[in-house]
């Protein structure tokens, strides 16, 4: 294999290279996984004020029936990663900044769009109380691999 140019990755499809390792070997940092979220938090703004403002405009257009479905905006982040995550790229715009997607561990098959919400709901919940937020994160510091909790219990991983 010959080197790369400074600046440019190792190249991996030359002959005799044998393909990348198994992904539970490919780990994501937390602190990358951690920066992510927080761009995360600004698309999820984003997306909340735009859900918002076409909700508002459907309600006007519907005599106020349409603002029935302002609780959705609530909703907005898992809706999100929903969307992102069981989509083409496995990943959320913050994620995909930082080269990180989410997979299944033993095969590397795409999340599907239930099991990405379900994947953002635990995390939120997690996230939102202390006791299961300290749990979550002990898994991800003391495993090798850098599996959350809330990744082991749906059987996921984030990978570079």
């Amino acid at each position: 294999m010959t080197n790369p140019q400074p600046g440019y990755a190792q190249r991996y499809d030359m002959p005799g290279y044998a393909g990348l390792p198994p992904v539970p070997y490919v780990r994501a940092s937390l602190g990358a996984r951690f920066v992510a979220y927080l761009l995360d938090v600004v698309f999820i703004a984003i997306f909340a004020t735009l859900l918002s403002t076409a909700i508002a405009f459907l309600g006007v257009v519907t005599f106020g029936l349409g603002w029935y479905l302002f609780p959705l905006v609530a909703a907005s982040g898992i809706l999100y990663s929903a969307i992102t995550v069981g989509g083409a790229r496995q990943s959320t715009l913050g994620m995909r900044m930082l080269g990180l997607r989410v997979v299944a561990p033993e095969s590397g098959a795409r999340v599907d769009m239930l099991t990405a919400a379900i994947h953002a709901l635990l995390f939120y919940v997690a996230f939102s109380t202390l006791l299961p937020w300290c749990i979550d994160m002990a898994f991800g510091v003391l495993r090798s691999d850098r599996r959350l909790g809330h990744d082991l219990v749906l059987g996921l991983a984030v990978i570079r």
